[in-house]
């Protein structure tokens, strides 16, 4: 994947409004990729502004955040949104149907 998409990606995820969350695929459908999800993943993994790009509003397809949060893990991701507002399970999931952002 090119810089380019890292900047529509970063572009994307700073559009999600404070205590929303987005999927993966989403950001890649709207970056005009739609079978990029795992790519967005990595375009927030290596996110160069980590205050400015709100990263931990990104969650899997079934609402799970990611174990794998580049910036401290599930625990940290889980913080940060409830932070915003956002109830996450125990088990780490978001209601889509309640928190997802629709656009």
């Amino acid at each position: 994947m090119s810089l380019h998409f890292f900047e529509r990606v970063y572009a994307l995820v700073q559009e999600i409004p404070c205590g929303k969350v987005a999927t993966y695929g989403q950001i890649a459908r709207l970056a005009g990729a739609p079978r990029c999800a795992r790519q967005v993943g990595y375009a927030l993994h290596a996110n160069p502004r980590p205050g400015e790009i709100p990263c931990h509003r990104v969650v899997n397809r079934f609402g799970f955040v990611s174990p794998a949060f580049a910036f401290g893990g599930a625990e940290a991701q889980s913080a940060l949104l409830r932070a915003e507002g956002v109830e996450v399970s125990g088990d780490g999931k978001v209601d889509l149907g309640v928190y997802g952002w629709r656009i």
